[in-house]
């Protein structure tokens, strides 16, 4: 049934386009360069998944139909998620009335047909070179297609090859696409859905072949788009005339509401204005400078929720900003030996920097960081070898399975367990030893540290030897284990510091003071520990960690 196969080919196409979310986003110069396209395309369709994966077993093309449009309109995000949204109510609905088992090149054409039907009505203003002239490409390449006797197959494949054509001529239809050396990137999100859906229509979910291949007509396809893209740095560009994307879910209160006169005042308020579904419940979007009155003109007609309000200027810096930053890491030569770490704290972050370590993820005990986070760390390395610090125990099977991951480069993980540990395994690092060497000396290194955790209890618990914690206790932590209780930082750090000292005795207390512990309060812990302990020398900074307000390891 047409049925199943949306059902199954949706969720893996959605999947590639959240994966390819910050390619997409890095192309994002219109309307307004503010880097957010793949990621609100890649959240409507999220929403989309959500409810075509909770129909029933037998649900029919119509029920599909309706959970696609429904959890379309719902997800809806940014001008972009909002246009998407539209494409997609058109083509689920222009396959209702297939009959066949299954999509025939002519039940295609009709759906995408019935796509830009209902995706240029919902935008008051088409512009060429956008996502809206793929669909509208492609459904004409369907239309020519339904003519002969093309198998569906073949239809499709043609259809990708004609979609990635389509966004190869943006820059050339859209003056401030060529002016920033991109192509559109709604245009090339769609193309990468449609190029995704079919793969997993046939049997390859998932597989989305590279900008710099040329296998086939596919390849040369997107070839030609990876010849119109080479993104440039945006630091002159002044903003829209509008700053505040402003998007909400709206129900009237009416029966009599008017569509019209509602898009009416959007185009006084701002510009990219849009309002999709239908009565009562609606989506709208609309570049302005007053969200206030945007919602406030509303509020006196309905009801509104889910409410989205993003400062464009603030994300335009952030795009340029990962432009920037990706350019010079294109031009840094690469390195023999790269390193990762993970680290929670802006200061723990810094210190590591200047040990050495290439790229800092952030994440720690409260906020791991994924297999995705790290694998995409060890590319930033820019490196032939890297090894990845996890700092966590909590972290080593996501740092593990991105090392195996990896095929670029080689990678391993030396098992850190807490930031400072980190430290210890950067001060033994010979960089022009090899990755095995290296690994085997770090690993040395850090069995001589142990560490020292001083935090509050969030909920009643008992100690290693049994002592019960309540709630809002001061817990002195060693190798995982609760080793001393007590309602003082001060006087837990220093017990805690007293009882390792007395197990083995070290020379050196590296601390770390945590985002909540004052300098002058730092400064008290630190002349108690030295007129506690004082043969041990301290090295103290600011890590800023949270939740922790101190870290600490002896060695």
């Amino acid at each position: 049934m047409i049925a199943n196969v949306i059902r199954t080919c949706f969720p893996a196409a959605a999947k590639v386009v959240a994966d390819k979310a910050e390619e997409i986003n890095k192309l994002n110069v219109f309307p307004v360069p503010d880097g957010d396209t793949g990621t609100n395309m890649s959240l409507t369709l999220g929403t989309v998944v959500k409810e075509v994966e909770a129909l029933p077993a037998d649900a029919t093309m119509d029920d599909v139909a309706k959970a696609i449009t429904h959890g379309s309109l719902m997800g809806a995000r940014g001008n972009s998620g909002v246009i998407t949204s539209q494409i997609l109510r058109g083509v689920a609905e222009g396959l209702v009335d297939a009959k066949g088992e299954h999509a025939t090149p002519a039940d295609i054409a009709a759906a995408l047909r019935n796509g830009v039907k209902v995706a240029f009505k919902a935008v008051r203003k088409p512009v060429a070179g956008t996502i809206l002239t793929v669909l509208k490409d492609v459904s004409a390449k369907a239309d020519q297609l339904e003519k002969t006797d093309i198998t569906t197959d073949d239809m499709l494949d043609q259809l990708v090859v004609e979609a990635y054509e389509s966004v190869a001529r943006t820059p050339d239809l859209l003056p401030v696409l060529k002016e920033n050396g991109v192509v559109d990137s709604g245009a090339f999100g769609l193309a990468t859905f449609i190029e995704a859906f079919v793969n997993a229509y046939k049997g390859k979910a998932g597989e989305v072949s590279d900008f710099k291949t040329t296998v086939d007509a596919e390849d040369s396809a997107k070839q030609h788009v990876a010849s119109a893209v080479d993104i440039e740095i945006n630091d002159d560009w002044e903003g829209s005339q509008y700053r505040y994307c402003t998007e909400f879910l709206f129900r009237a209160d009416s029966a009599y509401f008017d569509e019209e006169a509602c898009l009416r005042y959007f185009a006084t308020m701002g510009d990219c204005e849009l309002l999709v579904g239908s009565n009562p419940d609606y989506k709208c979007h609309v570049h302005t400078n007053r969200p206030d009155r945007v919602l406030r003109h509303m509020l006196h007609r309905g009801q509104i929720y889910n409410v989205f309000v993003h400062n464009m200027d603030l994300e335009a810096q952030e795009r340029t900003d990962k432009v920037r930053a990706d350019k010079e890491a294109a031009k840094a030569p690469r390195k023999k030996l790269g390193f990762v770490a993970v680290a929670p704290g802006s200061g723990e972050a810094d210190i590591l920097k200047s040990l050495g370590v290439d790229v800092v993820v952030s994440g720690g005990q409260t906020m791991n960081p994924s297999t995705a986070d790290i694998l995409d760390a060890i590319h930033q390395a820019n490196a032939d070898s890297v090894i990845v610090l996890p700092d966590n125990g909590n972290i080593r099977m996501a740092a593990e399975a991105a090392v195996n991951a990896c095929d670029d480069c080689k990678a391993a993980v030396v098992m850190t367990k807490s930031v400072p540990q980190a430290f210890s395994a950067m001060f033994v690092v010979d960089a022009e030893a090899s990755l095995e060497d290296n690994v085997e000396a770090m690993t040395e290194a850090i069995a001589e540290v142990r560490d020292g955790e001083v935090t509050t209890a969030v909920r009643d618990s008992a100690a290693a030897d049994g002592t019960p914690i309540h709630s809002g206790d001061v817990m002195g932590i060693e190798g995982g284990a609760i080793e001393v209780v007590g309602s003082d930082v001060q006087q837990v750090t220093v017990d805690l510091v007293n009882r390792m000292q007395d197990e083995e005795e070290g020379d050196t207390l590296t601390i770390l003071a945590g985002a909540d512990m004052p300098d002058d309060k730092f400064q008290e812990v630190l002349a108690a520990i030295e007129k506690a302990q004082p043969d041990l020398e301290i090295d103290s900074h600011r890590g800023e960690q949270p939740l922790y307000p101190i870290i600490f390891s002896i060695e």
